[in-house]
């Protein structure tokens, strides 16, 4: 059984990382440890290259607190070009994967408060009235009438990023 590390402990993102573990290497293959670690990037990361380094800095940060663990996964969601998204960075001792997430569009009154400082989280909350959405369905559940959440586009994600780790072509 492996010992995957969650460099998070949001709901939506530990639902996303164990069902891409359970997929890609079969029912009960894996213990999810979530702990809470820093991304060393503001709360609300814009522009890709500052939502990977959250990413990027989470895994180190929990490879630090959990050098036992077989994998370490890191989610970071941020804004770019007038879109959320999110990195996903996994790294195990030998290899790191790495993906970026679908886009949502945003709507401007939701992204003029982003980047006026706000984190889309809270932002989202207010005008849903869905307390910490973020751990939830999120915008994207929200703005897709449900047919999507944070944590299924994650899923994607992590699936993507899980590619080097089983698949010999990688190595």
């Amino acid at each position: 059984m492996h010992h995957v590390v969650s460099a998070t402990t949001n709901p939506a993102k530990i639902q996303a990382i164990l069902a891409a573990f359970t997929e890609i290497f079969g029912e009960g293959s894996c213990h999810i440890d979530a702990i809470s670690v820093e991304s060393g990037v503001p709360e609300q990361p814009l522009g890709s290259d500052e939502t990977r380094a959250g990413a990027r800095n989470r895994v180190d940060n929990a490879r630090l607190a959990r050098p036992e663990a077989d994998f370490w996964v890191a989610i970071e969601a941020g804004i770019d070009e007038d879109s959320t998204f999110s990195w996903v960075v996994i790294e195990n001792r030998e290899q790191c994967g790495e993906a970026r997430s679908a886009t949502l569009p945003l709507p401007k009154v939701i992204l003029d408060k982003v980047l006026a400082g706000e984190a889309l989280g809270p932002v989202m909350s207010h005008y849903t009235g869905i307390d910490e959405i973020g751990r939830k369905e999120g915008a994207i559940g929200v703005f897709t009438a449900g047919t999507l959440t944070r944590s299924s586009v994650y899923h994607q994600a992590v699936v993507l990023a899980l590619s080097p780790f089983h698949n010999a072509i990688y190595r």
